[in-house]
């Protein structure tokens, strides 16, 4: 009788200390998840920041111009509703397709502004416009970290065994920050002549 209870007591431990190696497990794969969905929020907030001191900058640019460029209103009001749905944007998707559209509409403004020599020699409009090439560069930077954030977090929620704790713990793949404009997509054309 002894012999018996002794072999079920066995067994009860070793199925526990299984038990419990698991749940380590589990716990474990799911604060790796918390901790990648984490760092993939914190790299969105960098790009939201750069975003926003972008959004910002625009206004002066455009209000610098404004007293030179008096037969360009249409590139003002697309570069303005540009802007306001730029901001208005609320998924990285809807983000990433409205900064396009203003990325577009940036690069149509500048081109525009090379037929002001005198707006390209005023010291207020080169400051803004510095300041806006080194927000474009730090948006740059912050959407290639978003995005390598990304590709870690979606590539621990969908590989196994990961993905069986993701899927327990609802943990959904995130989307990278694609360009959506084609103009952006295109190498530029650099002239010496």
């Amino acid at each position: 009788m002894s012999v018996i209870l002794l072999g079920t007591v066995g067994i009860v431990v070793v199925l526990l200390i299984l038990v419990v190696l698991l749940a380590l497990f589990v716990i474990g794969i799911y604060n790796s998840l918390v901790g990648l969905r984490n760092q993939v929020d914190n790299a969105w907030s960098q790009i939201d920041v750069q975003l926003k001191r972008r959004h910002d900058l625009i206004p002066n640019l455009v209000e610098t111009a404004k007293g030179y460029m008096t037969h360009e209103r249409g590139t003002f009001e697309a570069i303005t509703k540009a802007r306001s749905q730029a901001m208005g944007a609320r998924t990285v998707a809807e983000a990433a397709k409205a900064e396009g559209t203003l990325t577009e509409a940036l690069s149509k403004f500048m081109l525009v502004v090379e037929n002001y020599p005198e707006l390209k020699a005023n010291q207020n409009f080169l400051a803004v416009q510095e300041e806006l090439s080194s927000t474009e560069n730090r948006i740059a930077f912050a959407r290639q970290n978003y995005n390598d954030q990304v590709l870690f977090f979606n590539n621990k929620t969908q590989m196994f065994p990961s993905s069986i704790v993701a899927g327990m713990f609802s943990f959904a793949k995130r989307d990278f920050f694609q360009l959506e404009g084609a103009g952006e997509r295109e190498v530029p054309k650099v002239s010496f002549t």
